[in-house]
């Protein structure tokens, strides 16, 4: 109770339609039902009731469920679905500067429609404790170097400031955007910069640099842990 947190999110076409085989119309309008029966269904409880344009749902949930409902975004109209909806927004692969352009203001929009505070801002970053910057790009780039081939992703970084990402290439610009990396010290400058952005929380996917992985993303693990402590 209270430490279970559900994230859902609308996919990707190349996901939804090359795996599920579903049609990937309306992303938004899809995710805006989703959210709206999650919460009738686990959060009120009860009888629940949707006729939607994609869904159709009456059931009898029960008892309400404490859990928070979070969803993905990345960008504007799914932050302002956020703001509206949801209790907190998880972002992925997103360089800082959108978050505090786009995101932020986006979600505190939806929720000024909504009458109510804005939801929690949970950013992503790639993170690694290691001095080797080149060791830290080439883990990054495999690890990363994907996404700007995904639609929506591709069209995230062109809209954050890297048009090369409508290429589907991940620059050595739009890696360093997206990681916090480099000492001990380094990196908790780094993070606490995040925070310091209004950014509610970090979600840190750890980068395994260098010829020895393991103990590279152990170090960064024991960091993190203890600068979760200590702050």
């Amino acid at each position: 109770p209270g430490r279970f947190r559900l994230g859902v999110g609308p996919s990707h076409q190349p996901m939804v339609e090359g795996v599920w085989g579903i049609p990937f119309r309306r992303p938004l309008t899809h995710l805006r039902e989703y959210l709206t029966i999650l919460k009738a269904a686990l959060q009120q409880g009860g009888q629940v009731e949707f006729s939607g344009r994609f869904f159709q749902v009456r059931a009898d949930w029960g008892e309400p469920v404490d859990l928070q409902i979070l969803a993905s975004g990345l960008r504007r109209g799914s932050y302002e679905l956020i703001g509206e909806l949801a209790d907190g927004g998880i972002s992925w692969v997103t360089p800082l500067h959108h978050i505090q352009r786009v995101a932020i203001p986006a979600m505190e929009e939806g929720a000024r429609r909504a009458g109510r505070p804005r939801p929690a801002m949970v950013m992503h970053v790639g993170v690694a404790v290691h001095e080797d910057a080149a060791a830290v790009r080439e883990a990054a780039m495999r690890q990363f170097g994907f996404y700007p081939r995904v639609p929506f992703y591709s069209k995230m970084f062109v809209e954050a400031g890297y048009p090369e990402a409508a290429e589907g290439a991940m620059s050595e610009a739009m890696l360093e955007a997206i990681l916090v990396a480099g000492d001990e010290a380094a990196v908790a400058e780094g993070l606490r910069r995040i925070a310091a952005a209004g950014v509610d929380e970090v979600i840190c996917s750890v980068v395994a640099a260098g010829e020895d992985r393991r103990a590279s993303a152990e170090r960064t693990l024991r960091f993190l842990g203890d600068l979760a402590r200590a702050d």
